[in-house]
């Protein structure tokens, strides 16, 4: 009896599992087809690895559809379109952004609407003629299309690394440590020259100083002599303020009285044979005194001396 019971209550519960499932698909049936859809065309212009039809359409994270059919595009077979059905009660604008996002750690993608603000117009999706809503390349999707030039360029860095550790490159950095080492043994070497040399070299910067405090106050002293002249300058720019006005009184007076310098110098210029002549009976008279000195009477009375005289 046990047996029979055992299965009994074994029956049951699996009827009831398939009678439930069963309900469960019928209202899931139901309120698919009580939902009312609107029909997008998303374009892509790159690969949509991991995208298939039955996949969901989200919006900000929350499932609103699926992906009904893909296929390229017409006019360029490198770009793909996903024709989406979502809720209609979920507004799609026209400044919605699409793209993919990875669904699980399987590969799996999915389409996710973002964005759209209330001021933008709804686009109507309808099943005869959806409207072509842009996607905007992820993330996820540029770092796949570029794995290929990302595997090259490591290829390529791995192969430069392997070069540069080659054997010759190996010698050659063991030579370099080889002669570092020997640097760093005669700077060993030579370490109480090196301080003699620093030595001198703080004697030199001390001289060095000294002589520029010794420039510094002959500058001081120049300084303190340019103050001192300071006074005479300023009295000689006053002077010379002084002596514009009567320089110009004296420029003016020669402009206006021109005319009659030039008569003066004229007449100067005429003077000259009057001169000459004056200069001539001086020199007589001084002759004649002399004789007068010598010989009063004879040069008084005497004819011969007069007619001498007169030569």
């Amino acid at each position: 009896m046990e047996p029979k019971a055992h299965h009994i209550v074994i029956g049951f519960f699996t009827l009831t599992a398939v009678v439930a499932a069963l309900l469960f698909a019928l209202w899931l049936g139901k309120s698919s087809a009580d939902t009312e859809w609107a029909w997008y065309r998303i374009g892509f212009d790159h690969p949509v690895g991991g995208l298939a039809e039955g996949n969901p359409v989200l919006y900000s994270g929350i499932n609103i559809g699926t992906v009904e059919e893909l296929t390229l595009a017409p006019e360029n077979p490198a770009h793909v379109r996903v024709l989406v059905r979502v809720d209609k009660k979920i507004p799609i604008r026209e400044n919605t952004k699409a793209g993919l996002v990875m669904a699980n750690i399987t590969g799996s993608m999915s389409v996710q609407f973002t964005g759209g603000t209330p001021d933008s117009p709804v686009l109507e999706g309808n099943r005869g003629n959806p409207p072509l809503i842009q996607a905007q390349p992820s993330t996820l999707s540029n770092l796949l299309s570029n794995s290929e030039t990302l595997l090259t360029k490591a290829d390529q860095l791995l192969e430069n690394a392997n070069n540069l550790l080659s054997e010759q490159n190996l010698d050659n950095i063991a030579a370099i440590l080889d002669n570092t080492r020997q640097a760093s043994n005669a700077l060993l070497d030579s370490r109480d020259e090196l301080a003699a040399m620093l030595k001198q070299f703080r004697a030199a910067g001390a001289r060095t100083e000294d002589a520029a405090g010794r420039v510094s106050g002959a500058a001081d002293h120049a300084r303190n002599v340019l103050s001192d002249l300071e006074p005479v300058i300023a009295s000689l720019d006053r002077s010379v303020n002084a002596l514009e006005p009567t320089l110009e009184r004296i420029d003016n007076l020669t402009a206006n009285n021109q005319q009659a310098l030039d008569a003066g110098l004229q007449g100067v210029g005429e003077l000259g044979p009057s001169l000459r002549e004056l200069r001539n009976t001086l020199r007589n008279l001084n002759s004649f005194t002399r004789r007068l000195e010598q010989d009063t009477v004879g040069t008084l009375l005497g004819e011969d001396t007069m007619k001498e005289y007169r030569e």
